[in-house]
């Protein structure tokens, strides 16, 4: 018996492969402290959750239309308009089990086999796997800390060739923090324009969660709105990781191609949380303000901690929740039983010696850099990045 070859067109992602391992220790009694999962340590606001409630005591418990209900993609359009002043009707808009399936969705709706896909690194680890499933073919273009983790216009031109599909990027970007601004996205714009057969993923699921001013998106450009495919959900800005709600907000006939693929992959999310994502996303974002300012201050206190720790090259994050840094100065160093070579060494020395899980940035397109998250209490965060001073203090 032989199973399908699908599987080995891609990988299991890193990070839900570091959570694994830590989960393992801790489960063996060992003190681990989460440094890899982007998960908000927040709770869901309380409002949200009375929404919930409320929408299971009125026995919204049965199946829904596969783009969602029709209040929750007025609600959708709502704050498209009020967060971003870009208008969508609920004809644009379908909802899913989280952005990761927006995104399958989305790529699949787009992507032939051959296509070219650029992605400029660092990247979700997701993106490229989705493109290799999808059949296509994934184009890095590799950014720098220098460049701010941002592909230039000059780059994305060059990457271009007749093949190019589609381009996706995130801006917050998971894992950089590099935010995109008005400016640079304008830039971006006008290469596109001479290239109308392209499509463009903005993954937009960190907007809130932004160090340097007002989100930016590049649907905002009118005459590429149509080629434009906004990806965005609840996770991380509401607090909603386990709730799975994500959406697109694309022209109709991408619209109704994912709507396609997803009727015969899951249907609709869960009925329950469409009412509670109702009540978020037309409701007071005090809370996801709230987050993003203890956000800030954790963010400060990292960058405060990782001075005293000699070799890493670090760029400040715009937004998001992690931090980046390049650790080759490590490779080739040893504790005496364990030889840093990589950034997957370095990453499992972490987690075996300090007893801190990251994820080795190979995954997200940029071998010589770790992702650490700070989407944790300020405690375990200070205590987390004692622990790796410690351990990294050991390498000669």
């Amino acid at each position: 018996m032989q199973l399908s070859t699908l599987l080995s067109r891609f990988n299991e992602p890193e990070t839900l492969k570091m959570a694994k391992l830590g989960r393992e220790l801790r489960a063996k009694g060992i003190d681990v402290i989460d440094l890899s999962l982007g998960e908000p340590d927040f709770d869901t606001p309380q409002h949200i959750k009375d929404a919930a409630i409320k929408a299971i005591n009125d026995n919204w418990s049965h199946y829904t239309p596969v783009a969602g209900f029709a209040d929750l993609r007025e609600a959708i359009c709502f704050k498209l308009k009020r967060d971003n002043n870009l208008d969508y009707k609920p004809e644009n808009i379908i909802t899913s089990t989280g952005a990761k399936q927006s995104l399958a969705n989305a790529i699949y709706a787009v992507v032939d086999n051959g296509d070219e896909v650029i992605i400029p690194t660092p990247y979700w680890v997701t993106y490229s796997e989705l493109v290799k499933m999808a059949g296509g073919k994934v184009v890095q273009v590799r950014t720098t800390p220098e460049s701010g983790f941002k592909i230039s216009p000059q780059q994305l031109d060059a990457a271009i060739t007749g093949k190019t599909k589609l381009f996706m990027f995130s801006s917050p970007c998971n894992p950089s923090g590099a935010v995109y601004s008005k400016a640079e996205l304008s830039a971006l714009a006008e290469v596109f324009r001479k290239h109308p057969e392209i499509y463009i993923i903005a993954d937009e699921i960190y907007e809130y969660i932004n160090f340097v001013g007002g989100h930016e998106s590049i649907a905002q450009f009118d005459d590429l709105k149509d080629r434009i495919i906004l990806i965005n959900g609840l996770s991380k800005g509401f607090a909603m990781t386990g709730w799975r709600l994500g959406y697109i907000a694309a022209n109709t006939d991408i619209a109704k191609a994912c709507e396609k693929i997803q009727g015969q992959m899951t249907s609709a999310t869960c009925s329950i949380t469409q009412k509670a994502a109702v009540a978020a996303l037309t409701g007071d974002t005090k809370s996801s303000m709230e987050m993003t300012a203890e956000f800030t201050r954790r963010r400060a206190r990292v960058l405060e901690l990782i001075k005293d720790i000699p070799g890493f090259k670090c760029f400040e994050p715009e937004g998001a929740f992690y931090i980046f840094p390049d650790v080759s100065y490590y490779y080739g160093k040893s504790d005496g039983t364990t030889t840093i070579g990589n950034a997957a060494d370095f990453s499992m020395y972490l987690l075996n010696t300090a007893h801190v899980s990251s994820v080795m940035g190979d995954a997200f397109g940029e071998p010589n850099c770790v992702r650490f998250s700070f989407a944790n209490s300020m405690g375990n965060i200070e205590k987390a990045w004692e622990r790796i001073k410690q351990a990294l203090a050991k390498l000669k």
